[in-house]
């Protein structure tokens, strides 16, 4: 197991952390973000979108309502939200499909029972725009 810390001061910064972690990601990786709301869950995601190569990652926006959103860059970037899903609902989403060109990334993984390999990544709200990231590559 590998765990890796960062600490954000603000959005930018969580940005800045979402990059490094879009840059090393793989086609295949499933990512579950942890965190409360307004912990900045979509603020890494933008990040991350960034990393990857999304031409309008400064316009990745949280898909709670549209359940997924996918965007395009060096690979697909699947970014499923289940904040209003019920927990039976998400083997309809087909998240396997998306897994071989790309990435996953789940605001609100407690709700899945995915079986798979999951990269964890919780935030921590430690202060009013500061954040605590662990990342646990399982």
């Amino acid at each position: 197991m590998e765990k890796r810390e960062f600490i954000s001061k603000g959005p930018s910064e969580t940005w800045e952390i979402g990059e490094l972690i879009g840059k090393k990601a793989k086609p295949g990786e499933m990512y579950g973000l942890y965190g409360e709301l307004g912990s900045g869950k979509t603020q890494l995601v933008k990040g991350m979108a960034k990393g990857i190569g999304v031409k309008d990652w400064f316009y990745v926006t949280s898909p709670t309502f549209a359940i997924m959103n996918v965007y395009e860059g060096k690979m697909g970037l699947c970014h499923v939200d289940l904040y209003r899903v019920q927990s039976q609902e998400v083997e309809d989403l087909d998240l396997e499909a998306f897994l071989k060109d790309g990435i996953v990334v789940i605001e609100w993984a407690e709700r899945t029972d995915w079986e798979g390999d999951m990269i964890r990544v919780d935030i921590e709200v430690t202060g009013e725009e500061e954040r605590k990231i662990t990342v646990t590559r399982l």
